[in-house]
Parts: structure tokens; C-alpha cells; sequence
């Protein structure tokens, strides 16, 4: 059975809300088992068993937060030239851009050789204070169904052989 790796990090909810409700997607396919991952744990052994990927966290100062930084440099090179070729996909929460970071992310990926399996999905929460960015984030329903939708998008992929 083909796998799809979902690694996540969040500070307040959203990338963590983003990162459930895509693993909730793709629990669907008969095809593909989904993995959920929080990038302080995920090795390079579990980049190199998947068939594909689905990268999700905020932005923070326009780029990647802290611990998903974290995991591609500590799992870069360990996979560097034994997983091209396969799918992947991103989805950043921010406040108000999130470009930056998908940017990031997608320039590791090309590192990787991955294939993009989409545009990277984008979520602003509009917070824009102190208080509302610090504040714990709540998803609403187009939102979590957009990424549910991504999730089950991947795992049928990944399961189908697509990329």
C-alpha cells in the first residue's frame, strides 16, 4: 500500500487545524495510507518510506516557523538523491501573505527534486495585532473542507500512481 506523509507544525492552531482535517481527507483511500507527523518528530526514515507528501505550517516573520525549518535542514541531506520524483504538496496558514513561506518550502522541495502536485494552499486568518496573532486560531468550515478536499486529492494520487 502506497503512503502519504503529512509532517506539520503549528504555534496557534491553524496549520494543526490545516494538517487533521487534510489527514481526515485522505483516511478515504483504500490505495494510500495517510501518516500524520509533527515535524519535531519526523525523521528521514519517514520521508523515505512515503510516496508522497503534504507539508503544512504557518508563517511566521515571512517564513517557516522555527521547527519545520528544523526538520528540512535536519532531514535534508540524509534524503537528498533516494526520494525524487515523488508528489507533494503545501499548506501554509498565515496572517495575512504566506507567500514567503510557501516560496521557502518549495525551494527545499526543488532540492529535493520533488514533483509539485499543486499550488501551494494558502490560508490568512487576517490576524494582524499582537492579540489576534498570538490568539489560538480557529479554521472555519470552507476552510477545513478545502483542505480536507487536498488531503483526499493526494492520497488518490499518491494511490493511483498519478505522479
Amino acid at each position: 500500500m502506497k503512503q502519504l506523509l503529512i509532517i506539520w507544525h503549528s504555534r496557534t492552531g491553524a496549520a494543526e487545524a490545516m494538517a487533521r482535517a487534510a489527514f481526515e481527507g485522505a483516511q478515504g483511500d483504500e490505495a494510500c495510507a495517510a501518516r500524520l507527523v509533527r515535524a519535531g518528530a519526523a525523521q528521514a526514515e519517514d520521508l523515505i518510506g512515503a510516496d508522497g507528501y503534504l507539508f503544512a505550517a504557518p508563517e511566521n516573520l515571512a517564513s517557516l516557523t522555527g521547527e519545520m525549518k528544523e526538520f528540512f535542514d535536519r532531514c535534508y541531506y540524509p534524503v537528498l538523491g533516494r526520494i525524487e520524483g515523488r508528489p507533494y504538496a503545501l499548506m501554509i496558514a498565515a496572517g495575512s501573505d504566506g507567500t514567503s513561506a510557501a516560496r521557502q518550502a518549495t525551494r527545499i522541495c526543488k532540492g529535493w527534486r520533488l514533483k509539485e502536485a499543486q499550488p501551494p494552499l494558502i490560508l490568512c486568518t487576517h490576524a494582524q495585532t499582537a492579540e489576534e496573532i498570538l490568539a489560538p486560531k480557529v479554521l472555519g468550515t470552507a476552510d477545513l473542507a478545502t483542505c480536507r478536499e487536498l488531503g483526499a486529492g493526494m492520497a488518490a494520487g499518491v494511490g493511483a500512481g498519478i505522479w
